[in-house]
C-alpha cells in the first residue's frame, strides 16, 4: 500500500509540473507582449542548450557506476563528478558572454541568465541522483519546485498585481523556485550516509566516464540544436513579436512530448530494455507494438484536440497576432507529431542497445534542419524553419525505422 501511495504521489507531482509548465507559458501569453514571449523563449531554450555543456551528460556513466559502488566510496565518485563540474564552469560559463556581445541576449539579462543556468544545472543533477539513489519521490519533489510550483506562483502574482507583468517577474519566480529544490535535494543528500569524501579525485574514472558520455553529448547536442537554433533563425527571419507566437505554439504543442514521456514512454521502455536483457523476444515484441499503437492514437487525438482547442483559446488571449499566425501552429503540430511517432523506432533500438545509430540519426537529422531551412529561407519565409523542422524529423522517423528492422530479428519486431 505504502509502494502504491509513492508511486501515485510521484505521478502526480510530475503530472502537476507538467501542467505548470503548459499554464505559465500559456498564461504569459495573455500577460506579456509578443516580443518579452519570444525573448523568454529565446532565454529558455538558450539555458537548456547550456546546460549540455556544463553537465556534459556524464551524469549517464555516474548513474550506473554509483549503483555499482558500495555506499562507503560513492563520495569520492560524487566528489570526482564535482571537481569535472567545476572545470566545466570555468571553461564554458565565460563562452556564454558571446551571446551578448553578438546581440543574440540583450546584456541586461545577463545576471538573471548566470544565475538561471547554475541553479538549473545544480537543481538537474540532485535531480537525476536521487532518482539512481532509489529516492524518486524527493526527485519529483525537487522537479515539481523546479520547474512547477514557481510557475503558478508566478501566474498568480501576475494575476493579482498589473505592474508585475513583466519578464523580471518571471524570472524571480524561477530562481526561487529552483533555489527551494536545490535546498530540498542537498538537504536529503546530507542525510543519505557515503563515504569517500576525503579521498582525492579519481582523474582516471572521470576519464573513462568522459569516454561514455561525449558520444552520447554529441548526438544529444545535435537533437536539441534543432530545437534551440530553430528559435534563433526563426527571430531574424520573422522578429521579435512574430517569435511570441512561435514560442506559444511550440509550448503548447511540446506538452504531447511531456505527455506521451509521462504516460507511455516511461512505462513501456524499460520493460523493453528489460526484455533485451532476459533475451525474450516475445516479450520484447510485445511492450514495442504496445508503444507504437498508444504513440500513434494518442499523438492523432492529442493532434486533433489541440487544433480544435487552438482558436477559443487564442480568441481568449486577446492579442491578434496569435490568431493571425495561427498557420504556425498547424505546421509545428505536424512536426511535432512526426517527432513523437519517431520515438517507436527510437526506444526500439535504444533498449537493444544501438546506440551508433541513434547517433548517426541525431547528427544526420540536425544536418537535414540546417540544409532545408537554409534552402526554403529565400521562398518561404519564417516558414522555412517550421517546414525544416519538419524535413528533419520526418528524416529521423524514417532512418530510425529503416535501421531498426535492419538490426532487429524478424521474431523480435
Amino acid at each position: 500500500m505504502k509502494h502504491l501511495v509513492i508511486r501515485l504521489t510521484n505521478l502526480g507531482l510530475r503530472g502537476t509540473t507538467l501542467v505548470s509548465k503548459f499554464l505559465l507559458i500559456f498564461m504569459l501569453a495573455r500577460f506579456l507582449e509578443p516580443a518579452e514571449l519570444g525573448l523568454y523563449g529565446l532565454l529558455t531554450v538558450t539555458i537548456s542548450y547550456a546546460l549540455y555543456f556544463l553537465g556534459f551528460d556524464f551524469y549517464i556513466f555516474t548513474t550506473r557506476e554509483i549503483l555499482k559502488t558500495e555506499p562507503e566510496n560513492r563520495g569520492q565518485l560524487l566528489k570526482s563528478q564535482v571537481a569535472l563540474s567545476l572545470i566545466l564552469y570555468a571553461v564554458f560559463l565565460p563562452l556564454t558572454f558571446g551571446l551578448f556581445a553578438l546581440e543574440l541576449l540583450p546584456w541586461w539579462l545577463l545576471p538573471w541568465f548566470l544565475v538561471i543556468l547554475v541553479l538549473e544545472h545544480i537543481t538537474q543533477e540532485l535531480n537525476r541522483l536521487l532518482v539512481a539513489l532509489q529516492r524518486q519521490l524527493v526527485a519529483s519533489w525537487v522537479l515539481f519546485f523546479r520547474a512547477g510550483a514557481w510557475c503558478v506562483a508566478v501566474v498568480a502574482v501576475m494575476f493579482l498585481n498589473e505592474p508585475s507583468q513583466e519578464l523580471p517577474t518571471v524570472l524571480t519566480g524561477w530562481i526561487a523556485g529552483s533555489s527551494i529544490g536545490m535546498l530540498i535535494g542537498v538537504a536529503v543528500l546530507w542525510r543519505i550516509p557515503m563515504g569517500g569524501w576525503l579521498k582525492s579525485v579519481d582523474w582516471g574514472w572521470l576519464k573513462k566516464g568522459l569516454k561514455i558520455a561525449i558520444p552520447m553529448l554529441i548526438a544529444t547536442l545535435a537533437l536539441r540544436g534543432i530545437y534551440t537554433v530553430d528559435r534563433y533563425w526563426f527571430e531574424a527571419l520573422a522578429g521579435l513579436d512574430v517569435l511570441g507566437a512561435y514560442v506559444l505554439f511550440i509550448g503548447m504543442c511540446m506538452a504531447l512530448l511531456g505527455f506521451m514521456d509521462a504516460g507511455v514512454f516511461t512505462f513501456l521502455y524499460p520493460a523493453m530494455i528489460a526484455a533485451h536483457a532476459n533475451n525474450n523476444a516475445a516479450e520484447f515484441r510485445k511492450k514495442y507494438h504496445q508503444l507504437a499503437w498508444q504513440t500513434v492514437v494518442l499523438t492523432a487525438l492529442f493532434s486533433v484536440c489541440a487544433w480544435l482547442a487552438a482558436m477559443p483559446l487564442l480568441q481568449w488571449l486577446d492579442k491578434p497576432l496569435y490568431l493571425e499566425r495561427i498557420d504556425l501552429f498547424a505546421w509545428l503540430l505536424l512536426s511535432t507529431g512526426l517527432f513523437v511517432v519517431g520515438m517507436i523506432p527510437h526506444y526500439g533500438l535504444y533498449a537493444r542497445g544501438q546506440d551508433k545509430a541513434l547517433i548517426v540519426a541525431h547528427i544526420a537529422g540536425f544536418l537535414v534542419f540546417l540544409a532545408s531551412t537554409a534552402a526554403l529561407a529565400p521562398i518561404a519565409g519564417e516558414l522555412a524553419v517550421p517546414f525544416g523542422l519538419i524535413s528533419a524529423f520526418a528524416f529521423m522517423l524514417a532512418w530510425k525505422t529503416f535501421q531498426f528492422y535492419r538490426l532487429t530479428p524478424a521474431d523480435w519486431r
